[in-house]
């Protein structure tokens, strides 16, 4: 199991992650990048869920938040399709 990342993802972002394209009804994992402030509550980090749309440049992702499905809206660079 790797723990924290390597040592050529460290520092600042790539482009490409910043920028990735998602398409709805995707399954994604939610996985908190530090370098970029995240807005949403940290017991996130793993869970796993759908986009559903867009608002702007962030993803509205659905998420079983323990018995509720619950809607976030996150940017892309926390997320990691599945």
């Amino acid at each position: 199991m790797v723990r924290g990342k390597r040592i050529r993802q460290k520092g600042k972002i790539r482009f490409s992650e910043y920028f990735k394209k998602l398409d709805n009804n995707d399954r994604v994992a939610v996985v908190i990048e530090k370098a970029v402030r995240a807005a949403f509550p940290k017991r996130l980090q793993g869970r796993s869920g759908k986009v559903i749309g867009e608002r702007g440049r962030f993803k509205s992702v659905e998420i079983n938040d323990k018995n509720k499905v619950k809607t976030y809206i996150i940017h892309p660079v926390h997320l990691k399709k599945l």
